[in-house]
């Protein structure tokens, strides 16, 4: 079957999240307590353990081998943590039009200068596709909310 002219293979983020942990099982993305808030009583502060998980859906023709990279950034800009870069190869076993990569990233002692919007960018080959925001705020306990 051949594809129709104005069909593009487009890489699809299915899943971009903060979480305090995650586990891939069998290819099914396992996801404990997805965030997108911190709560610090005082500033600068570390958030000490959480995950970034992905599941990330490519077409037949993007088989092989991908970049991905993770920045943070605050809301100046500025990369609280160096990028996180990797490799990963994409294959198909059977006549599936698609497939999806997991992909689990643990972050130890994520720097917090200030509170603010921050973000968590990926890029694959180069190529931002997708952005959450990671709202720090100032007040009570510390911890995701």
């Amino acid at each position: 079957m051949l594809d129709s002219p104005n069909r593009e293979a487009l890489v699809q983020v299915e899943i971009l999240t903060l979480c305090d942990a995650a586990a891939d099982y069998n290819a099914k993305l396992s996801l404990l307590g997805a965030f997108d808030t911190i709560t610090s009583p005082s500033f600068p502060t570390t958030h000490q353990q959480c995950s970034i998980a992905l599941r990330i859906r490519f077409s037949r023709i993007e088989e092989g081998p991908h970049t991905i990279r993770i920045h943070v950034v605050d809301d100046d800009g500025e990369l609280v943590m160096p990028n996180i870069e990797g490799h990963l190869g994409v294959s198909f076993v059977d006549h599936s039009e698609t497939a999806s990569v997991n992909v689990i990233l643990g972050i130890q002692t994520l720097p917090l200068a200030k509170p603010g919007t921050y973000a968590v960018n990926l890029a694959v080959d180069g190529k931002q596709e997708a952005s959450v925001p990671l709202y720090v705020r100032q007040g009570g306990e510390s911890g995701a909310v």
